[in-house]
């Protein structure tokens, strides 16, 4: 159609999808802060596909996007995707990568971590296929897909324990394999890190262990240190607990204190790599609105400080229900490459039979115990 806009990328993308927070331009020496404006855009784009054959449940799609032209939608109406379908991995079939659309609505934001053609493999077994993916600054961006996809591995690449095999992973547009020893040390610190189980030091306390990062990189007395780690420990709800020990504390506890610390250097981009495994669904409902809150209120210091980058939280999971409530944005990753990408409310209503049968829990659809 003549009036269906063109594909576009995310640097070319203007305006935020979803969130209340304001994102930053640069614009002379400082930076200024834009309030997000409504889009309401209509129709979508076919994303630039070419000529390649569509997919067995795209042309039904195509037809209630028709349909749907000239009304209002909540959807976004650019798609950033290849002009041509990409071909598999090698020594892969077509018929696996069949749903990857490698479809991306934009965020409107600039990426803080981007993949570009990542491939990783141990030994024999290949994890990481051919990964281009993005974490838009500012939003809290979730990595979904099946247990043993690569999620983990993403984190490790992100930090640098990690190399590809192939490709490159910028950080604030700096290639991480490519950095000298002494910049990817100071990079670290651009990150905080919650694992799995917390992982405390379990010969200290819980205050020394939120305390370590500011005493082993700062030089900070430690009275600054001790509101420093106060602050973060109330934030976190563990403010009486500090004398306790690691094997004192509950599992959710851990994460807490775990949390705590990954704050303390008021890091730019925080992961997290399966926060709500082990927890009960309340306290995964409890975390899961901490990370709102605590990502609400870096945003705010950051706006107030004029922050070179906004706060950019990835959480690694799982958990549906947790990306429901939490996600601004969505990466769903399967087979080593990214199916679809995009803020929440348009992957909660992608058309992508494997995006709906993993974003509902269902048995039926593309994805089984194989």
């Amino acid at each position: 159609m003549d009036d269906e806009p063109a594909p576009m990328s995310r640097d070319q993308a203007d305006e935020p999808r979803s969130g209340d927070e304001p994102r930053a331009r640069e614009e002379g020496s400082g930076a200024q802060w834009d309030p997000p404006t409504s889009s309401g855009q209509e129709g979508q784009s076919d994303g630039g596909q070419g000529s390649r054959s569509s997919l067995p449940w795209e042309s039904q799609s195509r037809q209630d996007d028709q349909q749907e032209s000239g009304q209002s939608s909540s959807r976004v109406s650019v798609i950033d995707e290849p002009e041509s379908r990409p071909g598999p991995p090698p020594g892969s079939s077509e018929e696996e990568y069949k749903w990857h659309t490698y479809r991306v609505y934009p965020s409107g934001r600039p990426d803080a971590v981007e993949f570009i053609d990542c491939y990783k493999s141990f030994g024999r077994s290949r994890v990481l296929a051919g990964l281009n993916m993005g974490l838009p600054e500012g939003m809290v961006s979730m990595i979904l897909g099946p247990s043993g996809t690569g999620k983990s591995v993403c984190i490790k690449h992100m930090v640098g324990l990690l190399y590809p095999d192939q490709g490159d992973i910028l950080v604030h547009g700096e290639s991480v394999p490519n950095m000298p020893d002494d910049d990817l040390f100071e990079m670290r610190k651009k990150f905080g890190l919650l694992f799995q189980d917390g992982a405390l030091f379990g010969s200290m306390n819980l205050y020394d262990n939120v305390a370590f990062p500011l005493r082993q990189h700062t030089e900070k007395g430690e009275d600054e240190i001790e509101e420093i780690c106060m602050r973060r420990l109330t934030e976190v709800g563990l403010a009486d607990a500090r004398e306790k020990m690691p094997n004192e504390l509950s599992g959710g506890m851990r994460k807490r204190a775990g949390f705590a610390r990954a704050l303390v250097l008021e890091p730019d981009i925080v992961l997290f790599d399966e926060p709500d495994s082990g927890l009960d669904p309340v306290r995964t409902a409890l975390l899961g609105e901490l990370i709102l809150e605590i990502h609400r209120d870096a945003m705010e210091e950051a706006k107030s400080k004029q922050k070179q980058h906004l706060p950019t939280f990835c959480v690694i999971t799982h958990d549906i229900l947790t990306a429901r409530r939490v996600a601004d944005y969505i990466n769903v990753l399967w087979k080593g490459r990214i199916v679809e990408a995009g803020p929440s409310e348009d992957m909660l209503n992608s058309e992508n039979p494997f995006i709906r049968q993993f974003l509902s829990g269902e048995s039926e659809g593309p994805l089984s115990m194989d």
